[in-house]
């Protein structure tokens, strides 16, 4: 049986290695999910290069997954692990870089590629005007539109969930989408989507 990635938030990340070392593929893509974005945002910060920094966290994510089975609880944190291997690889390449005849403490630190708090608070700002008009909608509208765009179900699956036909589904996802629109009409400006 299949479990979300969600189901793994309240696991810890040397409980979800040792389920992946026991062939737990779900452990294994929720571990991905938790250190593949950090580690390719620190690799990028050390490199400059969006296709090294791709590199080095695939060398890292095998790396752990070779050292899975032999990981022992409590003598490091798999983030720290983690941290430190990225560290290393990057300083590696780094190193067999040719030299310019600049100092590496000359080079300008890369822009971090992520957004920053300004577009992060409209973002939540968005997603939370969603959340409050999604909530808003009849049951059977909101559940439809939540399987059919957030969950990625078809409209026959949703239409069994529900116990109605295929185009009582589209019916519903579709007055969802114009009470959405109405709801959220008076909030674009706010929301930045201006133009």
């Amino acid at each position: 049986m299949t479990m979300p990635l969600d189901a793994h938030l309240d696991v810890d990340d040397a409980t979800l290695l040792a389920r992946y070392a026991r062939g737990d593929v779900a452990a294994a893509r929720a571990l991905t999910v938790r250190f593949v974005p950090r580690a390719q945002a620190q690799a990028f910060r050390m490199l400059g290069d969006g296709t090294e920094a791709e590199d080095v966290v695939q060398e890292a994510m095998l790396r752990l997954w070779r050292i899975a089975p032999e990981w022992r609880e409590g003598e490091a944190q798999v983030s720290t692990w983690m941290y430190r291997v990225v560290s290393n690889l990057c300083i590696d390449r780094l190193r067999k870089r040719p030299r310019a005849g600049v100092a590496l403490d000359e080079v300008a630190e890369p822009e971090d590629p992520s957004p920053g708090a300004d577009e992060r608070l409209q973002e939540n700002a968005r997603h939370a005007a969603l959340r409050d008009a999604i909530a808003d909608l009849p049951e059977r509208q909101r559940v439809a539109l939540t399987l059919r765009h957030f969950e990625g179900a078809s409209n026959p699956e949703i239409a069994a969930a529900l116990g109605v036909s295929v185009e009582a589904v589209e019916s519903l996802t579709a007055r969802a989408k114009r009470a959405l629109a109405l709801a959220l009409k008076g909030r674009v400006a706010a929301l930045g989507y201006e133009g």
